[in-house]
């Protein structure tokens, strides 16, 4: 059954797991992104790959469906903010300052990645928090890796799952929501990030996501 949102109560709290790969805390308006890699395709261009242009653009107009959907007051970036050190020199970070400028009212916070420590904190004028993992906010652990964390339920990003679906000898693979009895990974936001095929393990509950929806597949371990 496909659902525009699904909702989920999860160490007491009430989850909203969102189409556009996001998530919603609603009480405390707190949007969760993972994996937004900014000036990743800036980055493949400086080394001689010929990608597109306009992934900041793309995921800056999702970003914003989001907070004219949803009251969201926070965000927080769940590590790899930027892509790479090329992504400190591309056009696209004067576009990120721009739209930044947009929201002088909401919070963000970038929990670093791995890839933040390689491509450098964002510029001050985008007004963000800084922290190291993890970020703890009631029972939930905010974090880039998902590692488990005595005492939090984690919600974290950097594996870009992706779930395959088959039927009739036809397969396509999603973006997807993997939460464990410890640990949920968030898909990829970035609109030019890929995606890693996960396989649950026993206890877990996958929720694909498409352009309008995100519904639970029933799967056996």
């Amino acid at each position: 059954m496909k659902n525009s949102i699904v909702t989920l109560t999860i160490a007491g709290e009430t989850l909203h797991l969102l189409p556009q790969r996001a998530l919603f805390w609603p009480a405390q308006h707190l949007l969760m992104i993972a994996d937004i890699h900014f000036g990743k395709a800036a980055a493949f261009r400086a080394k001689g790959v010929p990608v597109p242009h306009g992934t900041t653009a793309q995921n800056l107009e999702a970003i914003d469906t989001l907070l004219q959907a949803h009251p969201v007051q926070h965000i927080v970036f769940l590590g790899d903010f930027l892509h790479a050190k090329a992504a400190q020199r591309s056009g696209g970070l004067s576009r990120l300052i721009t739209w930044r400028d947009q929201y002088p009212g909401l919070r963000m916070t970038l929990v670093r990645g791995n890839h933040d420590h390689h491509a450098g904190d964002p510029p001050a004028q985008l007004n963000m928090e800084l922290v190291d993992e993890p970020y703890c906010l009631g029972p939930f652990a905010l974090c880039h890796h998902p590692e488990p964390r005595a005492g939090s339920y984690v919600l974290a990003g950097h594996v870009h799952p992706v779930f395959r679906l088959a039927a009739a000898g036809d397969s396509v693979r999603l973006p997807c929501f993997l939460f464990g009895p410890e640990t949920a990974i968030l898909p990829s936001f970035g609109a030019f990030t890929g995606g890693y095929q996960v396989m649950p393990g026993q206890g877990d509950r996958v929720f694909v996501t498409t352009d309008d929806a995100v519904f639970e597949v029933p799967w056996r371990a």
